[in-house]
């Protein structure tokens, strides 16, 4: 579709979801109404990241010079900057609502896995010591990569849509953080290695219901303890593949391991902004009738 009919769809998408929200508590408890109506915000900063523009500064300076006419009243970035920061939490409820709404919340194969979120160079967080208290020094074992910063935890359907995100201290190991990654999901996760445990599994099994399967390393014992089919194992594999298709995207599409704010209020943020706009644009495939993760061939160039 062309970029027109992309930024009306993803504005009607938002108004639908924030009028849900109206429903139950008012955005705003008292103060002047913003010249940009909360619509608009949002719409500019999920578009203006599906366009490939991960910064305030490149998404507002791309909006004033080519939709002026569409948001007349986006005229001072300070202000749009500010407005979109405080309705971070607002984004995260509509992204959990049109998960919901794609029947993907619950759906009943599921993928887990961490991402390495540098807030800023190696050198740089030994002298500055950016977000002190929060960020931390981490290890990437996949990417053989040693950062400063965060690591995001994320959950994702069979067919690629993020269910749950959730930001995690970047020293300790990805297994440490399997319960908050499952928590509320009774059904079958299917994990990497570095979520091997075999006491948690089966704790997890017996407290929650939830099959956590992962692939057993080659010199373990009782490799056979829970039987899996080959059909069933290439079957698993396969679907384990989908989150490395939506690591990419967050990565190289929409930047998230390139955020560089100086707060966590900001931090926050940007990276809920990027993770809704990947959940509307697989929304809008579906929509469409598209590959639910083909999202370079949803918008023309």
């Amino acid at each position: 579709m062309e970029r027109d009919i992309f930024i009306i769809m993803v504005f009607c998408l938002v108004s639908e979801q924030l009028d849900i929200l109206r429903t139950s508590s008012p955005l705003r408890h008292g103060g002047f109404a913003p010249a940009l109506s909360d619509e608009e915000v949002i719409t500019i900063e999920i578009c203006g990241e599906f366009f490939k523009h991960s910064t305030d500064k490149d998404l507002f300076n791309y909006f004033k010079a080519h939709y002026q006419d569409w948001f007349p009243n986006l005229t001072d970035r300070t202000l749009f900057v500010r407005q979109a920061a405080n309705l971070w939490q607002f984004k995260a409820l509509i992204q959990q609502q049109i998960v919901f709404q794609a029947e993907q919340l619950l759906a009943p194969i599921q993928v887990i896995d961490t991402i390495p979120l540098p807030v800023c160079g190696w050198v740089r967080g030994v002298r500055d010591r950016c977000f002190p208290t929060l960020a931390d020094y981490g290890y990437c074992a996949a990417k053989d990569l040693h950062y400063y910063g965060f690591k995001l935890g994320v959950r994702v359907s069979r067919i690629g849509m993020i269910t749950f995100a959730s930001l995690l201290p970047a020293r300790p190991h990805d297994v440490n953080f399997t319960e908050e990654l499952v928590s509320g999901f009774g059904k079958t996760v299917l994990g990497d290695k570095g979520f091997l445990d075999p006491f948690r599994q089966e704790l997890l099994n017996d407290r929650y219901g939830t099959q956590l399967i992962v692939p057993k390393r080659k010199n373990m014992k009782n490799q056979d303890e829970i039987p899996i089919d080959k059909i069933t194992s290439r079957l698993f594999r396969k679907i384990r593949k989908v989150i490395e298709t939506v690591g990419s995207h967050l990565t190289e599409r929409l930047n998230i391991t390139k955020i560089r704010v100086h707060d966590l209020w900001h931090f926050q943020n940007r990276l809920i902004r990027k993770i809704l706009t990947h959940t509307v644009a697989v929304f809008l495939n579906l929509q469409l009738n598209r590959k639910p993760l083909d999202l370079d061939g949803l918008v023309l160039n």
